[in-house]
């Protein structure tokens, strides 16, 4: 049996201070400062010497960044970058740190968004089940979240979009009960694995109405709603990249890098209309 403890590799977060310090005391090109906001926030304003790598394209960027150096990762706030850091961690990065507070931490402003998704849940063991309990349970919760805030929201163009998730994530369901049976090379039914990965994702701190009463602040505007989905989808990309690393049959492994490439989309998606929502918010200001 399988026990849903931790989903993903914590990374060791730093508070303005210590990153300050931090930097201070390393050389230049010894480290990567990553900042993981879109282009737009980037080009307002960042920190000397970061490289962009907007979230929604940092598993393709990958091959730009030097895993051999302590990458410390921001974002605005720290969510983006919590997430963007346990990913790089989770694709061989030896020494990432996320920057608490994000950007405006570091500038002396107060932190306000999502920056801790509660999503605290891993297998301790790689079996097919575990697998599909881990992976079903999140595509279960996400398209439920999809489809609550998309019936809230008074975006028309964010709602359709939400909706559209959501039933993708329904189809990566069906991706996953033919993972499965290929996995066991059984045909057996998948409802019981299925009832109980729901009932371990709640278990593990995951109920989505609790999950949303908590970030109802955040779900009012449209950026912050942006932000949580694109730390949500960053979530089920690491996951599946993670256990791609783990089948070794060549079938199983091709159907979760086609879920992990549609993640990508769900990314670049919600990047595109972040960067949207931002060129219109400066054309309101003048």
């Amino acid at each position: 049996m399988v026990d849903l403890i931790k989903l993903f590799t914590p990374v060791e977060s730093l508070d303005p201070e210590q990153a300050k310090d931090y930097v201070a005391s390393h050389e230049e090109g010894t480290y990567t400062l990553l900042d993981v906001r879109q282009p737009s926030e980037y080009e307002e304003s960042h920190i000397p010497g970061a490289k962009l790598a907007p979230l929604p394209q940092l598993s393709d960027s990958l091959n730009q960044l030097d895993k051999s150096k302590p990458t410390l990762v921001y974002c605005a706030v720290g969510g983006r970058s919590r997430v963007a850091a346990q990913l790089l961690a989770g694709r061989g990065f030896k020494h990432v740190y996320n920057l608490k507070g994000g950007i405006k931490a570091w500038l002396g402003q107060t932190a306000e968004g999502p920056q801790d998704l509660d999503l605290d849940l891993i297998p301790q063991e790689e079996t097919p089940e575990g697998i599909f309990r881990v992976s079903f349970g999140m595509e279960s919760v996400l398209a439920e979240f999809y489809r609550s805030i998309a019936e809230k929201s008074e975006d028309s163009q964010l709602a359709g979009l939400l909706l559209k998730l959501a039933s993708v994530e329904e189809k990566h369901k069906e991706y996953l009960r033919d993972l499965y049976r290929s996995l066991t090379s059984s045909a057996t039914d998948t409802a019981d694995l299925e009832s109980q990965a729901c009932v371990r994702m709640m278990e593990g701190g995951f109920e989505i109405h609790e999950f949303t009463r908590k970030y109802e602040p955040f779900l009012k505007k449209r950026e912050d709603l942006l932000d949580l989905s694109m730390m949500l989808e960053t979530q089920a990309l690491d996951l599946y990249l993670r256990f791609s690393d783990k089948v070794s049959d060549e079938k199983s492994k091709q159907m979760l890098f086609k879920i992990a490439d549609e993640e990508k989309g769900h990314l670049a998606a919600l990047g595109r209309l972040r960067e949207e929502t931002l060129a219109s918010e400066r054309q309101r200001k003048g």
